[in-house]
């Protein structure tokens, strides 16, 4: 695993740059991210470049032996630039223009801005496309940020409704598969499609999907633009960029495939704080994060493309959350070491010094605002001495498959049918599920070739691909539907056979009827003699084949045939635990469930185990043992890793 951090020489007097550079070779780095917010710097006046400070920047860094990964500058246009093309400007939902001052004011549907980025990305990869340091470019930076996805600017307008009609070609056809007839929505021709905002009440939750699924194709053919550039005067050098944690508005496995290594910015104190964990949770793990937040995306970008990493790790403190605390000591090199053990490429700290002025003087780095060492300084050096033991250990596919679909995410946000009920909320909880029980899992997306797994689970995919129902059929795992699946056709209608539609194919029942529950109601599930609840969703089905457990009212909740099950509802943890661990004994497969605050992971012949806890913990049942460890040993402190020999 490379490691790496990101740089801005711009912010820094030149004579420190040589400084910089030989503490960041000592310290065990070999690549630097530069560049993707120096814009103003590269191009002070329209068409007059200033590259010469550029070029000593990244020689700086090469004569210290560094690498660098060059990030485009389109995130941040400069002032003369929106000044001189204002249409460029994106526009919200309230119709407020998303203006100059700080950073992503753009709009994915222009085409003046689109040509600006071919212009500038082009100057760029035609200067430094062949440099012998240039290792890595990575394009623009973490799109969609500040929900910068949708924009329902002029621009955006006249493409959808050119989008609109590669999709469906006759308007006759969008009234059809949007149910316009409904409330007399009716239209005549697509120039008088409008992007559903500023509607008196919910607009049509099948244009409101593909709006979503139009905003995507914006973000991925923008992308597909610098791509192209990149591999065409910079050829050899990989191409990545970096998506956020707990974000969903485009499809990252579209972009995934256009690129080379799937990255994403890890920030575990600030994901906790803005995510909707209980207070109990975020209290607990106030200092460390979830233990599960950062794997789950671990998992999911390595499943977006053929290489993955991390590009900005939080090494401290940072400025954006509600409440910002520090790591917990060693924290840093937890989250470091767990990227590794799920098989990350490259782990990039965020950022190299804490800077002094503009908005993020308050986001801390490796080195402090005076240049001396912050606490995280030590914990990456730690990190470089550990990864050097366990170099040679590559991932392996796991025995676990969660299917997860960007397209399936945006169906339940449009028409959610009751509070905080969503396709990421679901596959998450399943996933700490399967973590709990010290499985280790690969998130794929719903056209993944599933041969080898042993267990396949898919969350309330409420659109089933044809591909994915093939794979299904003649997979040999056993496979978990979870309550929502196969509920919506492509365009957000109700299949006219009922949920869950093609996936009827494979089980023979009907969801006749369904329930969204407030917070706090329960519904008994009897398992082997044990109660257990069911929340937030319930299902009425039709079936006659065999149900393996039932409600408290003697409807089937689990309805199991052969190597197929279906939930017709949404189980609480322990529930779905008890089901899961069922199946895994179906399919051959061992568990092993661990301490709440203990996660495990397998890499190569390695096995390592995290403690995310406030209090130590003992490995004792869990490695064997005489253990041979190559990190730590049996007892597990507060933030400790320990890995051993398989």
């Amino acid at each position: 695993m490379r490691l790496g951090v990101c740089y801005y020489p711009e912010h820094w007097p030149e004579s420190r740059w040589a400084e910089d550079a030989r503490q960041m070779a000592g310290l065990g780095l070999s690549l630097i991210r530069i560049g993707e917010f120096a814009w103003s710097r590269f191009e002070p006046e329209p068409g007059q470049y200033d590259w010469a400070w550029f070029d000593r920047a990244i020689d700086t860094l090469a004569a210290a032996g560094l690498k660098v990964i060059l990030g485009t500058p389109t995130a941040t246009p400069p002032k003369w630039l929106v000044d001189r093309d204002p249409d460029m400007f994106a526009v919200d939902a309230q119709g407020q223009i998303r203006g100059f001052g700080s950073r992503r004011h753009y709009c994915f549907s222009s085409e003046t801005y689109r040509a600006e980025c071919r212009r500038i990305v082009t100057a760029m990869a035609e200067r430094y496309g062949e440099h012998p340091a240039v290792a890595m470019w990575q394009t623009d930076n973490e799109y969609g940020c500040h929900d910068t996805i949708e924009s329902y600017s002029e621009n955006a307008r006249q493409a959808f409704r050119r989008w609109l009609e590669m999709q469906y070609g006759k308007i006759a056809a969008l009234n059809t598969a949007w149910g316009t007839v409904f409330w007399s929505q009716e239209y005549r021709s697509f120039d008088e499609v409008d992007p559903p905002v500023g509607t008196v009440t919910e607009p049509n939750p099948s244009h409101v999907v593909d709006f979503q699924r139009f905003s995507s194709d914006q973000v991925r053919s923008f992308n597909d633009e610098q791509v192209e550039i990149l591999r065409r005067l910079s050829p050899g050098r990989e191409i990545t960029h970096n998506f956020m944690g707990g974000f969903t508005a485009f499809d990252h496995h579209a972009v995934g495939a256009d690129i080379d290594v799937a990255t994403w910015d890890s920030y575990p104190l600030g994901f906790l704080d803005i995510s909707p964990f209980s207070d109990a949770e975020k209290r607990r793990y106030l200092r460390q994060g979830h233990p599960d937040f950062q794997a789950f995306h671990h998992d999911l970008y390595r499943g977006c493309s053929r290489k993955w990493g991390v590009m900005e790790q939080q090494p401290g403190p940072v400025n954006w959350a509600p409440n910002n605390p520090a790591p917990l000591d060693g924290m840093v090199r937890l989250w470091s070491l767990e990227a590794l053990a799920h098989g990350a490429d490259l782990v990039s700290w965020f950022r190299w010094r804490q800077c002094p002025f503009a908005q993020e003087q308050m986001h801390a780095g490796l080195l402090r605002v005076d240049a001396e060492p912050a606490p995280a300084f030590v914990e990456a050096a730690e990190v470089a001495r550990d990864v050097a033991l366990i170099s040679d250990e590559t991932t392996r596919q796991a025995p676990v498959a969660l299917v997860w679909s960007y397209d399936g995410q945006w169906i339940h946000q449009a028409q959610p049918q009751g509070q905080g009920l969503d396709l990421l909320r679901q596959a998450f909880e399943t996933y700490t599920v399967l973590r709990r029980l010290g499985l280790d899992v690969d998130i794929v997306s719903p056209v993944a070739d599933l041969a080898g797994y042993q267990l396949v689970v898919v969350p309330g995919l409420p659109h089933i691909e044809t591909a994915l129902l093939r794979e299904l059929e003649t997979c040999s795992a056993q496979v978990l539907m979870l309550c929502r699946s196969g509920s919506k056709t492509l365009n957000f209608q109700v299949p006219a056979n009922l949920a869950p539609g093609l996936l009827q194919d494979l089980m023979a029942l009907k969801v006749t009827r369904v329930e969204s529950l407030r917070a706090g109601i329960e519904e008994r599930v009897d398992l082997d003699g044990q109660a257990h609840g069911v929340q937030r969703w319930r299902e009425a089905v039709e079936t006659a084949l065999p149900v393996r457990a039932f409600y408290a009212d003697g409807a089937p909740f689990w309805i199991k045939e052969s190597r197929f099950s279906y939930l017709a509802g949404w189980p609480e943890g322990e529930l779905l635990a008890a089901v899961l661990a069922e199946l895994c004994r179906e399919a051959g497969l061992t568990i092993m469930p661990v301490h709440e605050d203990v996660r495990l992971r397998s890499l190569g012949g390695l096995r390592f185990a995290f403690n995310y806890g406030p209090e130590p913990v003992s490995l004792q049942g869990t490695a064997p043992e005489g253990a041979e460890y190559v990190l730590g040993g049996s007892e597990l402190a507060p933030a400790g890793v320990a890995a051993w020999r398989l």
